[in-house]
């Protein structure tokens, strides 16, 4: 379905001598400035009855940021060199879907917009990751069709009322969204890793790990299923506490203290540490039953909010033949984006300081993008011409990275 969907409505094949560019060219930026906008549009909606936007739910908030910021990074980093037109459209969809949280007359256009991207990249993504040849990389192929599905499905909660699956499936999208971080964020820190220790120490780095990484997506993958049925959520909770320390065990086995020269994979290991402690507040909150918010957004401010913003930056830095350990600003957004998520982890148990510390926290993370935002400019700028470099060359005849076969 997905395959012949891409094809016959929204990717018509490439007509000959049609130029093409990479899809974070234009949707890393777009990315960057709406996750800087769109928390503080939320609280906005959430606590001062900012009625513009539809964003006054906890389940609207975070669908905007799942489905709209986070799935536009992952079509950015996945997709590769796209047809100009092709690109064009699906910029264009992805920027009407965004519009769908404003109260206006075309919201159900933009709300088919949105859905029609998520299919989209479905359509092109599935079937790319079925052809690879370990199981662990055939994984990305229905984790991320579960992904754009749940993408397409939350946008019904526009035209419903609030439902019972409302809170579950968020909860059930972020921790599908933790397996695909988890997964993607090893696979790009082993090579950066293994890459600097043969350089500097003529050494090889640790690897893959393909044991481990198999127990975490075992872990990871049963865990979304298990915590369904109350009875058995002390289960799920150690299977999350297991994921954790083996996400603790895997970045210690990266060897972090020898990587002092190399802050952009210090701050990548920071990305990943997030992970881990989301886990272990995840393993808490599921053991002895408290509110999941707090677990919840370490992954998604903590977590995503390093991961992404030094992936995209790491990326673009490469294709502009640049050395991201000399980028200034990674460093700084660690920080913006660690103070985010402290503050936003210590809101839920502040008093009545809370809402201040939600500030706080929407205030630097928004700073945190927007610098984003300003770096991947100056970078892309430097780009060489023309704009699709030799690393992409593999991904244009539709070839799979060699990391991800």
């Amino acid at each position: 379905m997905f395959r012949n969907f891409a094809k016959s409505t929204l990717a018509p094949g490439p007509q000959a001598g049609e130029s093409r560019l990479p899809a974070w060219r234009w949707l890393f930026p777009l990315a960057a400035l709406h996750a800087a906008l769109m928390v503080p549009l939320s609280l906005l909606a959430l606590y001062h009855g900012w009625a513009v936007v539809q964003l006054a739910t906890p389940a609207a908030h975070a669908r905007e940021m799942l489905f709209g910021f986070a799935l536009a990074v992952i079509a950015g980093y996945l997709l590769g060199p796209v047809p100009r037109r092709q690109l064009a459209v699906l910029v264009a969809l992805w920027l009407l879907g965004r519009v769908g949280v404003l109260t206006w007359p075309g919201a159900v256009v933009a709300s088919l917009a949105d859905g029609a991207f998520a299919l989209w990249v479905a359509g092109r993504l599935v079937p790319r990751f079925i052809a690879a040849k370990k199981w662990r990389n055939r994984l990305l192929s229905p984790l991320l069709g579960m992904i754009c599905l749940l993408a397409v499905v939350t946008l019904t909660w526009r035209y419903l009322d609030d439902m019972p699956t409302t809170a579950p499936l968020m909860h059930q999208s972020v921790l599908w969204l933790v397996l695909l971080m988890t997964f993607m964020g090893g696979r790009v820190i082993v090579p950066a890793v293994n890459g600097y220790f043969t350089r500097e120490f003529r050494q090889a780095g640790v690897g893959v790990q393909p044991r481990l990484e198999a127990a975490l997506i075992v872990l990871l993958g049963l865990a979304p299923f298990v915590m369904l049925l109350d009875l058995l959520r002390p289960l799920a909770a150690l299977l999350v506490l297991a994921a954790g320390l083996l996400v603790l065990t895997r970045i210690w086995h990266w060897r972090p203290l020898d990587c002092r020269e190399r802050p952009d994979l210090q701050v990548l290991m920071l990305g990943y540490a997030w992970l881990a402690i989301g886990l272990v507040l995840l393993a808490r909150s599921w053991w002895a039953p408290q509110h999941a918010s707090t677990a919840l957004h370490a992954f998604t401010v903590g977590a995503l909010g390093s991961l992404a913003g030094a992936i995209m930056l790491r990326h673009v830095i490469l294709r502009a033949k640049g050395r991201p350990e000399r980028e200034r600003a990674l460093l700084p957004l660690a920080g913006l984006f660690a103070t985010a998520a402290v503050l936003r982890l210590w809101a839920i148990e502040a008093g009545s300081a809370w809402l201040l510390l939600l500030w706080a926290s929407a205030l630097a993370w928004s700073l945190g993008w927007l610098l984003v935002a300003w770096r991947l400019r100056v970078w892309i700028r430097r780009l060489p011409s023309p704009e699709i470099s030799k690393l992409d060359s593999g991904q244009e005849r539709g070839e799979l990275p060699r990391r991800w076969r």
